[in-house]
């Protein structure tokens, strides 16, 4: 099965519950007016796409309906799509891995899938012919070293630790001599998955990232946020959280297969104004895939 295949049916349950509450809405309208407008706008909200985003989205709309002259409700479903499909294809999804080496930093809280990530990285990036070392810097969590060792394994790439509750900018420091003294193309570092209530972590983070900006001046950097697709609306408040402490270059959103609520996708790409770089559809190796907005778009629609 292609990735595009995946996608679709990763997304089937958002693409049904979305689908569901706009073909009602057009059921209910011969012609576009201003209370069909409204009521797109709230299946809009309804399907965890944000109120913010929902009214961009269907002013926007208003918009082309006008210009266009769009007056019959059915083409204005198509509308809709182009006017999505525009709002999520807005930032640039490639990764900034230019450099050698060039640096990964992935953040997140526990239980967002951000060590089953970093592995289906790792692996991808392995494939595309890249020498790729994880680095192991979530020294708290107990068993947090040998399960990324595991993913590293299964990714056939190399893997630094020290003992666990090592200092983890130490670990940072010493895995980065590692990666220029055997020539690595990217470093993957991955770091305690950390409430942002808790400021000794985000501290942390801030000091890990002064080592990488120390020791690597010139390197590509790519700071990765990992979220929970099934957690919807919650991801754009831990999108904003994070930002606030770190600069956060892309997203990395997971679980996507298991969930309605991935219209939250749309008001992360419009509200945030961060790229997302990987979407997750699945739990094998290479289900977690670069984001193309175009077919998240179409596999929302077909």
């Amino acid at each position: 099965m292609g990735f595009f295949e995946k996608l679709k049916n990763g997304l089937s349950k958002t693409k049904e519950a979305f689908n569901d509450r706009v073909n009602e809405v057009m059921a209910n309208f011969r012609k576009v007016d201003e209370e069909l407008l409204e009521s797109l706008e709230e299946a809009l909200i309804l399907s965890d796409v944000g109120a913010e985003t929902a009214t961009k989205i269907v002013d926007e709309l208003r918009q082309k309906a006008k210009l266009e002259k769009i007056e019959d409700a059915d083409a204005i479903k198509e509308a809709l799509k182009e006017v999505i499909a525009n709002e999520i294809s807005k930032n640039d999804s490639s990764m900034n891995l230019d450099t050698k080496p060039s640096m990964i930093m992935m953040v997140g809280v526990n239980g967002a899938g951000k060590t089953t990530s970093i592995g289906k990285i790792a692996n991808s990036l392995r494939e595309e012919g890249k020498k790729v070392l994880v680095v192991a810097a979530d020294t708290f969590r107990a068993a947090a070293i040998e399960q990324l060792e595991v993913w590293a394994q299964r990714a056939r790439v190399d893997f630094y630790r020290k003992a666990e509750g090592s200092d983890p900018a130490s670990v940072v420091f010493d895995g980065i001599k590692k990666a220029k003294d055997e020539s690595y193309d990217v470093v993957i570092v991955d770091t305690a998955g950390r409430l942002h209530t808790k400021k000794n972590l985000m501290d942390e983070l801030g000091k890990i990232q002064r080592i990488i900006d120390r020791e690597l001046p010139e390197a590509s950097k790519e700071i990765l946020l990992v979220l929970d697709g099934t957690t919807g609306q919650n991801m754009i408040s831990q999108a904003k959280e994070f930002s606030e402490v770190t600069e956060i270059t892309g997203l990395v959103l997971t679980k996507i297969d298991g969930t309605a609520k991935g219209g939250a996708v749309i008001g992360i790409c419009s509200e945030k104004n961060i790229p997302i770089k990987y979407i997750g559809v699945g739990e094998k190796i290479d289900d977690l895939q670069k984001f193309d907005a175009k077919d998240f778009a179409k596999a929302m629609f077909e």
